[in-house]
Formats: structure tokens, C-alpha cells, sequence
């Protein structure tokens, strides 16, 4: 049983070292984040929360053990340990479900404010408004984007095309971006597809 829990223990400390972020900028740049302090990867954060339950399950079972074997009266303990070990460990993966339905839900990512980005975007010199404004999570540590922008005529898409990449990726770190420019038209203004979604 001893063995049992260093075993958990060690292979939950090997796991938490092995965090590691990825992401690409805007402009072709390639930048990586290597962290042990949190767990970007849901299939090594679901991993760690596997050997973190076994580890919790060992010491449910160890304290029952020792329980029972000094008061032989109290043979109630063992189930009890079951199940609040169990529910504990159940408490853990909810995260990781919470995180894997996000992204097959293809949800906002999380801590990307959707009124925000509109707002960052509509900011740029030139623009006039947008459409189609698209958030969803790639992965859960890859947030996506894809947006129409309407700028004035007299506007220089170029620049307006790199400074939104740029504001994005600086300020939202977007993984991905997918920016379309277009001229402004009053159509614009009554078109049922430019609505801002709703809850």
C-alpha cells in the first residue's frame, strides 16, 4: 500500500513537469511557454488527475486499514472512505470534462470577453464595422478568430489588416486569426447576418 502511494506520488510529479504552452504569433512568429506550474494539455492534466485518484484512493484505503485494524468495531469505515475518496476524486475531473466540452462545443474560450474584441477592433483607425465575429477554442489553450471588417473608403486595408492581427494577437494572444477587409456600405447597417449574436 505504501508503495502503491510514492508510486502515485512520483508518477503525479513527473506529469506536473511536464506543462508545456504553444503558440503562434501574428507576422509568422513562433513563440513557446514551457511551464510546470499549470497543465495546458488536457490528456497530461487528465493523466495527472488519474494518478492524483489513485493516490487519494490508496490513502482512503490505507486510513480504513488502520482504522480497522486498531478498532476491528469500526468495519463502517472502509465504505464511508470509499465513497468520500470517490467523490472527491470525481470533484477533480469535472474541470477537465468542463474544459473537453468547451472546445467540442467549439464555446468563447475563457478569459476572452466577446464585447471586448469588438470593441479593440471597431477602435482601429478607419473602421467602420464588422461582421461575422467569430470566437471559438481550436484547443483549450488555442482560442481562435475569424472576422469581416468594413473600413472607410479612404482607409488603407493594409495597415488596418496589420494592426487588428497585431492588437489581437497582443492583447487576446489568438492562436489563430482570419481577418477578411471590406468596403463599408449602408446595407451593412440592416444586415440580419452583421448582428452581434445572442444569448
Amino acid at each position: 500500500m505504501t508503495n502503491g502511494i510514492l508510486l502515485s506520488y512520483r508518477m503525479g510529479v513527473t506529469l506536473h513537469q511536464t506543462g508545456h504552452g504553444h503558440s503562434h504569433g501574428a507576422a509568422d512568429t513562433h513563440s513557446h511557454s514551457h511551464s510546470g506550474e499549470e497543465l495546458h494539455n488536457p490528456s497530461v492534466r487528465a493523466a495527472f488527475i488519474h494518478v492524483v485518484g489513485d493516490l487519494l484512493q490508496s490513502l482512503g484505503v490505507l486510513v480504513a486499514s488502520y482504522v480497522i485494524y486498531f478498532k476491528p468495531e469500526y468495519k463502517i469505515i472502509d465504505p464511508i472512505c470509499t465513497f468520500l475518496f470517490s467523490v472527491l476524486v470525481l470533484g477533480t475531473t469535472l474541470t477537465i470534462l468542463r474544459d473537453v466540452l468547451l472546445v467540442l462545443m467549439e464555446g468563447t474560450p475563457k478569459g476572452v470577453d466577446f464585447n471586448m474584441v469588438k470593441d479593440t477592433l471597431l477602435s482601429i483607425t478607419g473602421v467602420k464595422a464588422l461582421h461575422s465575429l467569430h470566437i471559438w477554442a481550436l484547443t483549450v489553450s488555442q482560442p481562435v478568430l475569424s472576422v469581416h471588417i468594413a473600413i472607410n473608403e479612404d482607409a488603407d486595408s493594409q495597415m488596418v489588416l496589420k494592426e487588428a492581427s497585431s492588437r489581437l494577437q497582443n492583447k487576446f494572444h489568438f492562436h489563430t486569426t482570419t481577418i477578411q477587409i471590406e468596403n463599408y456600405s449602408e446595407d451593412m447597417r440592416d444586415c440580419q447576418e452583421c448582428q452581434d449574436p445572442t444569448d
